[in-house]
């Protein structure tokens, strides 16, 4: 998950040369949500299994968990500088650890604690030096909060449906619920898009982040979830701008700096103190 996740970045740069941000986000939902559908056709895990009280549950998921998620998200990264973004989209663990505590699903060991806040000083190291604070970027850093926080909810509050339905339910229908609430909103943008203007590469791209950076990830998330627990799954994502930051000098050629490093192996020793903790 991590894997794909930390690629997602480039294979976003190169669908964007030709998709506006609504268009491209509107087409990979339709692609992720079609998965999704076959996925649970071919499985024999119908949506019907599901109580009613819980189908608004998975409809509200999915509101917060795609619809706004993916809105606040986009928002943010258009208008905010990428280190502002990865700083704040990365310290979700922390918000889900409190949430999870506060909420009484998982007990949080003193160490684990510990693991979480040297992964996140790890994180800074990272991407860190890349933040800037300015009158620009208010609006976007606000919007970034608003999709860590959803995402944050998203994750904490599938804890107990995990428990009564699949992975693969869960993931499902909550996601597709808020593909379709997402393109309601985004109807307007869509209908004066030139579709036809968008090259066979930018569409490649744009099925293969659907596929990859959606469906699977997000069902390997809340398989995670259910088997790991949030908080251990969550501390996984430190990972991401790590990946991101790999792919992107192997791909583009930047260069690692030596803080870089150093924050590489922070995230790393506090996944391993994570680990260690049952």
């Amino acid at each position: 998950m991590i894997a794909i996740w930390g690629t997602n970045f480039s294979l976003v740069k190169v669908a964007m040369r030709d998709f506006p941000e609504l268009a491209f986000n509107a087409a990979r939902l339709v692609v992720a949500s079609t998965v999704f559908l076959a996925a649970m056709y071919f499985t024999n895990q119908a949506p019907r299994q599901v109580s009613r009280r819980d189908w608004t549950r998975l409809v509200l998921l999915g509101v917060v968990g795609t619809c706004l998620y993916q809105l606040f998200f986009l928002g943010g990264v258009k208008r905010t500088s990428v280190g502002n973004a990865s700083l704040i989209t990365g310290s979700s663990p922390i918000v889900i650890t409190l949430l999870t505590a506060y909420l009484g699903h998982e007990r949080i060991p003193p160490l684990r604690w510990a693991g979480v806040g040297l992964a996140m000083i790890g994180l800074y190291l990272v991407v860190g030096h890349h933040v800037q604070w300015t009158p620009e970027s208010r609006l976007g850093d606000v919007l970034t909060i608003g999709s860590m926080l959803c995402w944050a909810t998203y994750s904490v509050a599938a804890q107990p449906l995990l428990k009564v339905y699949s992975p693969l339910i869960v993931t499902g229908v909550s996601f597709i619920s808020g593909s379709a609430w997402y393109l309601i909103v985004t109807l307007p943008t869509l209908a004066t898009t030139s579709w036809t203007s968008i090259s066979a590469g930018s569409w490649i791209a744009m099925v293969a982040s659907g596929v990859l950076a959606l469906s699977v990830s997000y069902l390997i998330w809340y398989t995670a979830i259910q088997r790991l627990g949030t908080t251990r799954t969550s501390v996984y994502s430190y990972l991401t701008p790590v990946v991101a930051m790999l792919v992107a000098t192997v791909w583009i050629g930047e260069p690692i700096e030596t803080n870089q490093l150093f924050g590489a192996g922070a995230i790393l020793a506090g996944l391993a103190i994570t680990r260690l903790v049952h």
